[in-house]
C-alpha cells in the first residue's frame, strides 16, 4: 500500500528549461550591478554551468556543504576570469531569479492535487538549501501542497546517501516498501530511493535515459503518469 510519494525538484517539478532561463538571468542582474554589460551573459552562463555542474557531480553522495557557498565560489572562478568582483548580495539575487523565472512542468500542479485527494503524504527529497527550496516553493505556488520538504541541508549528505531518503521517511511516519520517489536521474533518484527500499519512478519525457533505466521500478514521460501508477499499485 503506497501511503506517500514524494519528489525530486529540480528536472522533476520544474523543467531545467526554467532553470537555465532563471541562471541567465542570475548572470545578467551581476553584469548589471558591476557594470559590465559590455560582457556576453551567454557566454559566462555557459561557463557558470560548467564549473557548478562539475562541482556537483563531485558531490554527489558526499556530506553536505552549503549550496550557496558552491555557487559563490563557481561564480567567483567566473568573475576573477573576466575581471570583476561577485557582489556581495549573489546569494539573494541568485534567490529573488529563482523566484521570478522558476517553471513548473504543465501537469505539476494538477498532479499534486490528485494525488493529495488520494489521502497521501506528499514530500520533496532534494539536493537544496532550505531557504532556497522555501522561497521557490513559495514562489511557484505549491508550498502547501507538500507535507514534508527534506534537503540534503536537513540530512547532512547529498544524493543518492541514503540519509536523505531515511529522514524524509521518518518525517512521514511511513516504511519504505509506502513509498514512491519521483525524479528525473537514474544514478541519484532512482538507486538513491532503491537503496533505502522505495519504490523508484523516473522521469524521462524524451526517453534520453534509456541506458539506465533499468535502476528505476518506473519511466515515465508525464509526471500525472504517477496518478495512476499510485493507483494501480493500491488496487486490492
Amino acid at each position: 500500500m503506497i501511503r506517500a510519494v514524494f519528489f525530486d525538484f529540480v528536472g522533476t517539478l520544474i523543467t531545467k528549461r526554467g532553470e537555465n532561463i532563471t541562471h541567465q538571468n542570475i548572470i545578467r542582474e551581476i553584469l548589471r550591478k558591476v557594470g559590465r554589460e559590455e560582457l556576453d551573459y551567454m557566454e559566462l552562463w555557459k561557463e557558470y554551468e560548467n564549473e557548478t555542474g562539475r562541482r556537483f557531480r563531485e558531490l554527489a553522495g558526499k556530506p553536505y556543504v552549503r549550496i550557496r557557498d558552491v555557487d559563490i565560489d563557481a561564480m567567483r572562478i567566473i568573475a576573477e576570469k573576466h575581471g570583476f568582483s561577485v557582489p556581495e548580495d549573489f546569494w539573494k539575487i541568485n534567490i529573488a531569479m529563482h523566484e521570478s523565472y522558476g517553471e513548473l512542468f504543465p501537469d505539476a500542479p494538477e498532479t499534486l492535487k490528485s494525488l493529495k485527494e488520494l489521502g497521501l503524504h506528499l514530500g520533496i527529497i532534494t539536493d537544496s538549501d532550505n531557504d532556497y527550496i522555501t522561497a521557490h516553493l513559495k514562489a511557484l505556488g505549491i508550498y502547501e501542497l507538500f507535507d514534508s520538504v527534506t534537503t540534503c541541508e536537513d540530512a547532512g549528505f547529498y544524493k543518492p546517501h541514503e540519509r536523505p531518503f531515511l529522514l524524509a521517511l521518518e518525517r512521514a511516519g511511513v516504511k519504505p516498501d509506502e513509498a514512491l520517489y519521483v525524479g528525473d536521474n537514474p544514478a541519484k533518484d532512482c538507486i538513491g530511493a532503491k537503496k533505502v527500499g522505495m519504490m523508484s519512478v523516473l522521469l524521462d519525457p524524451d526517453g534520453r535515459k534509456r541506458e539506465l533505466w533499468e535502476n528505476c521500478d518506473f519511466i515515465i514521460s508525464r509526471l500525472s503518469e504517477v496518478v495512476e501508477i499510485v493507483k494501480g499499485l493500491n488496487r486490492p
